[in-house]
């Protein structure tokens, strides 16, 4: 048997995997994630290293295969646990144990270390008086003035003394000689929690919050170790029953990861955090550096932080003995990856607390359909919140028919109500939220008079519309011509729905012209702490009206905002996507959350051709029940996850016509593996945009009930690759259960 063991896990070189013969008595022992000593280079000099994989074959000329030296008796050092992880998820979502290992291990690049140095008195008080006397005699003005400072502080910061004292480094090199003081240095980690705030003052708790909490409690301090899924309505108080959850992880000696889905989110939670742990709190997220990154994650390993916030790549936190892993606003997609391995951080959450002994607490107002799922087969604990944490009603909901509009002559973005109550809201001093639903936005195609949209007749997922005129289907690749007059009315209003964030707030300022208008979208966040200022102008109260795409109504507190206007609710219902319904409630479902919050009651506006569809109806209601009974009705009728279960596979080549044949050998291959089990194959299709920079693209879609028979598959599909040369000129990737 052979091992693949990884050497240096601290350099950015990780691409290099050795083979080493396992010697017959470590046989059955090795496991991937461990720690072994092998022997190295020419001098075989003993190194640490880890083993990433066991197989029966080797790859190297045998007779340079060396032997595995010891099995390392350090027990299990973090490293091994995260090994152990990067092995599983590169079996259960694909790509390579570099991939793998590059996602959960802090590598160290090459970064400016910052060091601090600081001067430290060698010398009694009666000595160095003496000393300082010397100097003195002598006229040697600066030693005497560093002599007297370190008489007054025996330790001193070397910035202090060379800036302040403006005393030059051959003075202190002077003194160091002459055994007078020594300069320490030591590496500063760097903190990116900019600390403010006091404090906090006990909380009172509601009812519903005890309840979750205690149950927590209980099973915690019992031993048990479970997932949860709390479903609480917007402005439930979330947040305090994870602080309060991870208080209980925290005394008993443990650690905790709190995962957020968007870089808007971390400031106001941070400080949240901030006033309950104090500097215990650090950030992990895409605004720090490299080397700023790679502290947090040794401030960590080294047990200089509790709690680690941060979005998706925070789970990999290197924490030596960790409690709980928090996931809020669980439903969002950010938590799955687009790089490989495409894992979903929710379910590698739940791996990764089974084999640390942590448990998983799982937050949303619209839990995610596989989330609820899961739930209600049991492998969920569910713990619902049903009233806002101080008590306030849920905001009042106007659904407003667009097609109406436009028969009364209004073909303005904004209706009649929502004008009227903007007005109000202006006199009054009160603030407004006005959401443009971009997300996912691809071209279909609708009718402005009846609300019709194009569909495939095969898949239920609207047909997108491309620059050659011609409408597709991204799951089974139907194709048809671009309809120019409505097929259900016959009405000639019928197109692509278009609209940006710019045009409504100029929108806005001209119908509007003595209101205070702020944008948050992509152009205007980004600059480092743009997301900070723009919140916290409006915050502040800077502003009367916010107008922004899906960022501005992620859990966000304003107490002033009594108005929200949703623009466009219909513009994420009909992406070509099966999850467009549940997309659309839980967005809608989120606006309308942040409307009210504080002492006077909100009201909120959706706009829409589709008044009518499920998804709308229950998202005016807030009726997340209604809508899921609804939702999973459909995907179990189309077989759609998480009902059943999906393996994209995406191929991508230069030369369209090798592409073609690839792909038509990869479903062949891939029917043959499923063999006889209940697995259905799909395409090839296009993956929505058929070529980017001169390469073309298409995506092969594999259904079945069971996850392990997709990874099977998979499995099987990358041992068919790698022995047919013909397919080395491509690109091919997995995702399950895409995004």
């Amino acid at each position: 048997m052979f091992a693949d063991v990884i050497i240096d896990i601290q350099h950015e070189k990780l691409d290099k995997i050795f083979q080493y013969h396992i010697p017959e008595n470590m046989e059955g022992k090795l496991e991937p994630g461990m720690e072994v000593l092998v022997p190295f280079g020419k001098g075989n000099r003993e190194i640490k290293g880890y083993v990433t994989g066991i197989s029966e074959t080797c790859d190297y000329d045998l007779s340079k295969i060396k032997d595995i030296s010891a099995i390392s008796q350090n027990g299990v050092e973090i490293e091994a646990k995260l090994i152990y992880l990067a092995a599983w998820m590169k079996k259960n979502y694909g790509g390579t144990m570099i991939q793998a290992l590059k996602t959960v291990l802090p590598i160290k690049k090459k970064e400016n270390v910052k060091i601090r140095k600081k001067l430290r008195l060698l010398l009694d008080k009666e000595t160095g008086e003496r000393q300082l006397h010397y100097y003195q005699e002598k006229n040697q003005k600066a030693r005497a003035r560093l002599m007297a400072a370190l008489l007054d502080d025996p330790v001193l910061e070397y910035e202090l003394v060379t800036k302040k004292l403006n005393i030059t480094s051959s003075v202190i090199r002077a003194l160091e000689e002459q055994r007078v003081l020594e300069v320490e240095s030591e590496q500063v980690f760097r903190n990116p929690v900019r600390q403010t705030g006091e404090p906090k003052e006990d909380i009172v708790y509601t009812e519903e919050q005890n309840r979750v909490i205690q149950r927590f409690k209980e099973d915690y301090t019992g031993g048990q170790r479970r997932t949860y899924l709390i479903h609480g309505v917007t402005g439930s108080g979330k947040t305090e029953v994870y602080m309060e959850m991870i208080r209980t992880v925290v005394e008993m000696g443990k650690q905790a990861i709190v995962l957020i889905p968007e870089i808007a989110l971390t400031y106001q939670t941070v400080m949240r955090f901030y006033r309950r742990f104090g500097d215990r709190v650090s950030i992990m997220n895409s605004r720090l550096g490299a080397g700023e990154r790679y502290d947090q994650m040794m401030r960590a390993k080294a047990g200089e932080v509790d709690v680690m916030i941060g979005p998706r790549s925070a789970l990999f936190t290197p924490f030596p003995d960790l409690g709980l892993i928090v996931i809020d606003e669980e439903h969002e997609p950010t938590y799955k990856s687009e790089q490989v391995p495409r894992y979903h951080a929710r379910e590698t959450a739940v791996r990764r607390a089974q084999t640390e002994g942590a448990s998983v607490v799982l937050g949303s107002a619209t839990p995610s359909m596989e989330a609820m799922y899961r739930a209600e087969k049991g492998e969920y604990v569910l713990l619902e919140m049903k009233n806002r944490s101080r008590m306030q009603s849920l905001a009042d909901v106007y659904t407003i028919d667009l097609r109406e509009e436009l028969k009364r002559g209004n073909r303005s973005i904004l209706s009649g109500k929502l004008k009227e109550l903007m007005e109000d809201r202006l006199e009054k001093k009160e603030q407004i939220m006005l959401f443009l639903n971009r997300r996912g936005y691809s071209g279909f195609v609708s009718c402005r008079e009846c609300g019709h949209v194009v569909k495939c007749p095969h898949c239920d997922v609207s047909l997108s519309l491309h620059r050659d005129g011609k409408m597709r289907c991204h799951y089974c690749g139907y194709v048809r011509p671009r309809v120019t007059e409505c097929p259900e009315c016959g009405s000639r209003h019928i197109g692509e729905f278009r609209a940006g964030t710019q045009q409504i707030e100029e929108i806005v300022r001209q119908m509007f012209p003595g209101a205070r208008v702020l944008r948050m979208d992509m152009d205007t966040t980004r600059r480092k702490d743009s997301h900070e200022r723009i919140l916290s102008a409006f915050a502040n109260e800077e502003a009367d009206v916010l107008v922004g795409t899906q960022m501005i109504v992620k859990g966000h507190d304003f107490p002033n905002v009594t108005l929200v206007g949703i623009l466009a609710a219909d513009m994420s219902l009909y992406t070509a996507d099966y999850r467009c319904g549940e997309r659309t409630f839980q967005l809608l479902t989120q606006a309308a959350g942040r409307a009210g919050r504080g002492e006077r009651p909100g009201e909120v506006v959706i706009q829409t051709y589709s008044p009518d569809h499920y998804a709308v109806r229950t998202a005016a209601n807030q009726d997340y029940e209604a809508f899921y009974e609804e939702e999973i009705r459909y995907r179990t009728l189309m077989g759609y996850p998480p009902a059943e279960n999906l393996l994209a596979v995406f191929v991508s080549c230069e030369d369209e016509t090798l592409l073609e044949t690839g792909c038509r050998y990869l479903r062949d291959y891939s029917q043959r593996a499923a063999g006889s089990s209940k697995v259905s194959v799909i395409g090839p299709a296009s993956p929505g945009i058929e070529k980017i920079k001169d390469v073309y693209r298409r995506v092969i879609y594999i259904k079945a009930e069971e996850y392990a028979a997709l990874v099977g598959i998979k499995d099987r599909l990358e041992q068919y690759i790698e022995i047919n040369p013909g397919f080395n000129n491509m690109r091919i990737q997995f995702d399950f259960n895409p995004m």
